[in-house]
């Protein structure tokens, strides 16, 4: 079972450039999971390169993905099985509209469950129930964003050890740093050091949870 979340396999989206070549094609993919609509998150155009059979996404998102597949949408809380995989919805302390004035639409996370449990937060801040969601095998936390500075529901990397400590996965990997950057902003300390800061902080935190940090490209077997 192949699931990949909110791709973005293009060199640029709109104000933001991309560090580094854009991937190449992961191949067939039984489901995209998406986590909120934000265009770094949700781009149309990476969807319709990849074709996906079924596309998981927030409640009252389906008028955007019309002819991209089945579409399952989920509320925090609801989940769904594919083939063996059991995908669960969970809450997500972020903004949800697509443009300003646009309809709000609950953002999610996504625990994934069959022999391994992987959490994937995509755009959070903490919330109250984030210490329910664990144990798991591996989370999956955004530590950085494309800017130096980080507006409400976000984690920074102190934040992010804090979520690993309420979780208590027995991985974690930092995520959403290093990739896109505004054409007009120079890349430094900001762009670079937030995995790094995660790992120090999680050593002091939640000494028990082994960090593997990973440049993009990077993999990691479980």
């Amino acid at each position: 079972m192949r699931l990949l979340t909110d791709p973005v396999l293009r060199s640029r989206v709109f104000h933001l450039r991309r560090h580094g070549a854009a991937p190449p094609s992961p191949g067939a993919i039984d489901a995209v999971l998406l986590s909120h609509l934000h265009y770094d998150h949700l781009d149309l155009p990476s969807l319709r390169m990849l074709r996906p059979a079924r596309v998981v996404c927030p409640a009252g998102a389906r008028s955007l993905l019309d002819g991209l597949g089945e579409v399952d949408e989920l509320l925090p809380g609801e989940s769904l099985t594919i083939g063996d995989v059991r995908v669960e919805a969970t809450p997500a302390e972020h903004g949800g509209r697509r443009r300003p004035g646009g309809a709000e639409i609950r953002p999610l996370g996504f625990v994934v469950h069959a022999n391994r449990s992987v959490y994937f937060a995509g755009d959070t801040d903490l919330f109250a129930q984030m210490g329910t969601l664990g144990p798991v095998d591996l989370a999956l936390l955004p530590v950085a964003g494309y800017s130096p500075k980080l507006g409400p529901g976000h984690l920074n990397a102190r934040r992010a050890a804090e979520a690993v400590a309420l979780i208590e996965p027995r991985v974690a990997v930092p995520i959403h740093w290093g990739t896109f950057h505004p054409l007009t902003k120079r890349r430094g300390n900001w762009f670079t050091d937030p995995p790094g800061q995660f790992a120090a902080q999680v050593s002091e935190l939640a000494p028990g949870v082994e960090v593997r940090v990973l440049s993009p490209g990077e993999s990691l077997e479980l």
